[in-house]
């Protein structure tokens, strides 16, 4: 769960998570989801592994030791732009919340009813 501002805003995917892009430039590419970013506009957008590579020029700092030139790193993409990846049936699913007998509340995959392995 992401707070913005006073306004908490419940997401699906978290960090750490095996997602796949399922539309632009990256569709169908697959990457751990590295951080996710709430904008103040209330749209969430994930920073994906090997997603959305972009392009940054950088000026040579002799003090750090560092070459000037450009630089590739990955950039923030829309969270409605990936699904998170289910390995048993290698497509990306949409996911929901439900509540176990023990009063535990666990992610599943919609279409398939498997529950999502928590990473840590």
């Amino acid at each position: 769960m992401q707070k913005q501002g006073n306004k908490k805003i419940k997401l699906k995917i978290k960090k750490g998570d095996e997602v796949i892009v399922t539309t632009g430039k990256d569709k169908g590419k697959r990457g751990t989801v590295l951080a996710i970013r709430v904008e103040t506009n209330g749209k969430a957008r994930a920073l994906v592994s090997g997603v959305n590579l972009i392009k940054k020029h950088v000026k040579a700092n002799p003090h750090a030791n560092e070459t000037g030139g450009i630089r590739e790193k990955e950039g923030f993409i829309d969270v409605s732009n990936i699904k998170l990846y289910n390995a048993n049936t290698n497509k990306g699913e949409r996911v929901g919340i439900k509540i176990l007998e023990d009063g535990k509340k666990v992610r599943y995959f919609v279409k398939s009813g498997d529950l999502v392995l928590e990473t840590k």
